[in-house]
């Protein structure tokens, strides 16, 4: 089962990591400056993606592909790693997919 993690970052912003239940990271949030709004980026996170269309997938200057996941406003509300693969971003796509609706959240900023 996945899970959202939040820590703080070094510049005070707040962001979420999706990990799979071995614990790779498959997803990254953006920087929020709030707590809450860190945490209304989950929820996103959990509706958007179970809507394929919210997945854009796209390719790095060094030719590695990634997606990014997109709330119903076209706001970026996560990104993925670099992979080698076409196939390897669609099963990142896929796991992000199965892990987040259920995942829990833990939270790593106290």
């Amino acid at each position: 089962m996945g899970k959202f993690i939040i820590t703080k970052r070094k510049d005070g912003e707040y962001q979420f990591n999706l990990k799979t239940g071995n614990g790779e990271i498959i997803l990254t949030s953006e920087g929020y400056v709030s707590k809450s709004g860190c945490t209304n980026g989950i929820e996103s996170v959990k509706t958007n993606s179970q809507i394929d269309s919210r997945f854009e997938r796209r390719m790095a200057v060094n030719n590695k592909d990634y997606f990014v996941l997109k709330a119903g406003n076209g706001e970026i509300i996560g990104k993925s790693q670099l992979y080698s693969t076409k196939q390897g971003m669609e099963d990142g796509i896929d796991s992000v997919k199965k892990n987040a609706p259920n995942a829990e959240t833990t939270d790593e900023t106290n």
